[in-house]
């Protein structure tokens, strides 16, 4: 909890609250879960308040004017900062995981080292920011002006830039892989050793504009996403050759039918999994499977996390093994934020048992009531298999081959 002397002083006034800190810089600044809804913590002739190294971990800064402000340091972690004017600020080395950011507005502030990823930014206003290093991979940044804003080497993998505004904006060195690129904006944005792997640019706006000032790397797999879909002047400004950009072309007559998808099971169900899987991959459905139930290991659960970032589905293999798994249940939540993040259906389930439709298990509760659930119960027997298999083929098929 929040040090309620510390707060009481913070709203009484920048003047007097920074004159105070001058004379205690040592002192520890608590002011977690604090409410500061619609704070003045700016002036313009003190350069705002003096917030360096404060824990503010889950406060309350809905509307609050941190403009100029002194953040070098701090940690925001879960606070809410809709609305909240950050113009200017020092975020230095800030800590804002979880954060909310939603309509904020970030323009010329200085974000060097700053750490925002997973946190919610929707609609913020980013233009003309000032970086080193920045950490944004992962974050939402939906509908964020980042007009003008130099994200230069910036860490944007798996970052949601849905609809948002990058026109002058500099992303030389940036890593774009995983993004959600749907409608943003590239008015005469500089891009060079850009990444651009695991995206789909159908949509991108502008990318007959953008200025080239070293080649960049477009993924096979970004060609694939967007069925080859993606301005010949932007491909050949990247420095892809020729025969590329006739494959693009060649993507663009023939696009790719089906989802791709990683599967999600329990090692206990493997015999079941391998024979789906090298059935999918047969009829042309691309996807992935990792073993489970093995040691956790950090570096094992983010590659786990970001396959399933990058693959449109998730094929979810439902049985008891499964449903008692904790490596399941994670990633049938990454699905389901997923879902949430990008407002598509992500998660795709089928039943090798009926453990689903009586466990007391939460999250597969949850499953059991919101989908139909594919039935694989039989699948040893051939005939009985091979109508599963169609069936759940037909459900994977992209939208312009489901028309056919």
């Amino acid at each position: 909890m929040a040090n309620q002397e510390q707060v009481d002083r913070l709203l009484q006034g920048v003047k007097n609250w920074n004159t105070w800190r001058a004379e205690h810089p040592t002192d520890t600044l608590d002011l977690s879960n604090a409410n500061l809804i619609g704070a003045n913590l700016s002036d313009a002739s003190l350069n705002g308040a003096y917030l360096s190294n404060a824990s503010l971990n889950r406060s309350n800064l809905i509307g609050a004017d941190l403009s100029n402000a002194s953040l070098n340091g701090a940690y925001l972690i879960g606070a809410d900062l809709s609305n909240a004017n950050l113009n200017g600020a020092n975020l230095n080395g800030t800590i804002f995981s979880n954060a909310i950011l939603s309509n904020a507005d970030l323009s010329n502030a200085i974000l060097s080292s700053t750490i925002i990823s997973p946190s919610l930014l929707i609609h913020s206003d980013f233009s003309r920011i000032y970086h080193s290093s920045a950490d944004l991979g992962g974050a939402n940044l939906s509908s964020a002006n980042l007009s003008n804003a130099d994200l230069g080497d910036v860490n944007l993998n798996g970052t949601d830039l849905s609809s948002a505004n990058l026109n002058h904006a500099n992303l030389i060195g940036a890593n774009l892989n995983h993004a959600n690129l749907s409608n943003a904006i590239f008015k005469k944005t500089r891009i060079g050793y850009t990444g651009f792997g695991a995206i789909d640019m159908r949509t991108v706006q502008e990318l007959e504009t953008v200025i080239h000032q070293f080649p960049s790397t477009i993924g096979t797999d970004t060609l694939l996403r967007s069925e080859g879909d993606i301005p010949e002047v932007f491909l050949r400004g990247a420095g892809l050759s020729d025969t590329f950009i006739e494959y693009a072309r060649s993507l663009a007559q023939h696009p790719i039918a089906y989802y791709t998808c990683f599967i999600s099971y329990s090692s206990q169900d493997e015999a079941f999994v391998k024979r789906l899987y090298d059935d999918l991959q047969n009829n042309n459905v691309r996807c992935w499977f990792a073993p489970h139930d093995m040691r956790i290991g950090d570096e094992i659960r983010s590659r786990i996390d970001e396959s399933i970032r990058i693959h449109d589905k998730l094929l979810l293999v439902l049985s008891q093994h499964s449903i008692e798994s904790t490596w399941v249940k994670k990633e049938v939540e990454t699905a389901f934020e997923k879902e949430q993040q990008q407002n598509k259906l992500v998660l795709f389930p089928v039943k090798l048992d009926d453990t689903v439709m009586q466990t007391k298990q939460a999250w597969a509760a949850d499953i059991r009531r919101m989908r139909h659930i594919g039935d694989f119960q039989r699948w040893k027997e051939y005939d009985i298999y091979q109508k599963s298999l169609e069936r759940l083929l037909r459900a994977l098929k992209t939208p312009n081959q489901s028309k056919d």
